[in-house]
């Protein structure tokens, strides 16, 4: 791999994610009580994870996610820009992060703080997402990048470690997690539950607004949560930060053999956590 930002053995994307603010995350950031981190690995769903959160701050308006880029409204903790917009705000705060758990400010484990961990399959979009950027290198075919996720040498590293440490929080009442299967399946029931976890109360008819302009189609049409505003050296012809939205669609693209393959590292790596655990198995 070239081009990356390598810390603690782990590549990140060279551009907005410099080698110091990584060092500043781990350690001098504090995160405060009435702090809200939303966790994911990439791909996982996290933008729409955001818009969610975003409208049940505002009971289903959407002035701000319609007004102000998502980056701004839930800024990357690891990012520079992120980084700086967090550090000159008052709290409480709204933040976004693909760390791994042991890169993230040591403050947070001591705190009250909330943190919402979204989970999903993300191979095959992981695939067509870094393929149509310059962020990563680019595969050859998905089977090369097949055997890149499997050994972890991708960006942020291990999706299997990734989910493997912040799992270690599941138990903890500041800890929500969620299933983007299960927010395909039953996003209402999502939102809900969301809702709970951060101690809000919206009405029948905010709860369908909070549906409404999070939808795959308001949000792939709004250009604060698109990604269309992004820079274009960043990105090459045909790419699109919503492809499908879809689950599942490994089944559509792996052979027999990337599947076996997949599932044997799978059961290796995630041993010792419940049967059903996860919803892909």
């Amino acid at each position: 791999m070239s081009d990356y930002t390598w810390f603690e053995g782990i590549p990140f994307p060279a551009f907005g994610v410099p080698k110091e603010t990584l060092q500043n995350v781990c350690n001098k950031f504090v995160v405060k009580e009435e702090d809200l981190i939303l966790l994911t690995y990439p791909k996982s769903g996290t933008n729409w994870l955001v818009e969610i959160v975003c409208l049940i701050q505002t009971k289903g308006d959407p002035k701000w996610t319609q007004s102000l880029p998502i980056w701004d409204r839930s800024p990357w903790i690891e990012t520079d820009i992120g980084y700086d917009i967090l550090i000159k705000k008052k709290g409480p705060w709204l933040m976004t992060s693909h760390l791994p758990m042991h890169l993230f400010s040591k403050s947070l484990f001591s705190s009250k703080a909330k943190v919402i961990y979204l989970i999903r399959d993300v191979l095959v979009s992981g695939y067509y997402f870094w393929g149509n950027s310059i962020l990563a290198k680019k595969p050859d075919s998905l089977g090369t990048y097949v055997e890149w996720f499997l050994k972890g040498n991708v960006l942020y590293g291990s999706w299997f470690e990734h989910i493997r440490a912040w799992l270690t929080m599941r138990e903890l009442d500041n800890f929500l997690l969620l299933y983007y299967e299960d927010m395909k399946k039953d996003t209402m029931g999502t939102v809900k539950k969301i809702c709970d976890f951060l101690g809000k109360k919206l009405e029948p008819d905010e709860l369908d607004l909070v549906l409404k302009y999070s939808s795959f189609q308001v949000m792939k049409e709004n250009n604060m949560s698109n990604y269309s505003l992004m820079e274009k050296e960043l990105i090459l012809p045909g790419f699109t930060l919503m492809r499908k939205g879809t689950t599942g669609d490994w089944k559509n693209h792996f052979t027999v053999a990337q599947a076996e393959a997949f599932d044997k590292v799978f059961q290796e790596k995630m041993a010792g956590f419940p049967p059903g655990m996860f919803l892909w198995e």
